[in-house]
């Protein structure tokens, strides 16, 4: 089922809000599909459509992916399932690094998760920029 990210309705983002471990899904040099578990937060009022994001460490296998990808981005997928309610995100990648970028990433994080993660001097964000979203939520 397709969500308006323009309005994307209470229960949509709700669902964003709780507990749940997502996946992401980004594109390898060779084109395959890297998924891996992460945390993921969203932000439907930044940017145009919304925003994702995902923090991590910056010599980690997603962030190669989406900086091999060129300055214009990846294409990506974030998704959670918790049992007949699912949601998908996808939108165009890119590395944050600004300490600002990384310090918000962490608190929007901590507020969904319940919990600061450890410091981390090598931390960046994987920001997404998103495009379209479908779920049943």
């Amino acid at each position: 089922m397709a969500i308006d990210l323009r309005a994307p309705g209470d229960s949509f983002v709700g669902f964003w809000r709780e507990y749940h471990m997502s996946t992401l899904t980004t594109p390898r040099p060779d084109g395959t599909p890297h998924v891996v578990a992460v945390g993921v937060t969203y932000d439907p009022g930044g940017g145009e459509k919304g925003i994702a994001r995902v923090i991590t460490n910056k010599h980690s296998r997603k962030v190669a992916n989406v900086l091999a990808a060129g300055p214009g981005g990846a294409r990506v997928a974030v998704c959670q399932v918790d049992k007949g309610r699912w949601a998908t995100l996808e939108g165009v990648a890119t590395i944050r690094t600004e300490p600002e970028a990384v310090a918000d990433a962490v608190e929007r994080y901590a507020a969904r998760y319940g919990r600061t993660p450890t410091p981390n001097p090598d931390r960046v964000v994987i920001e997404i920029a998103l495009t379209r979203a479908m779920g049943r939520a």
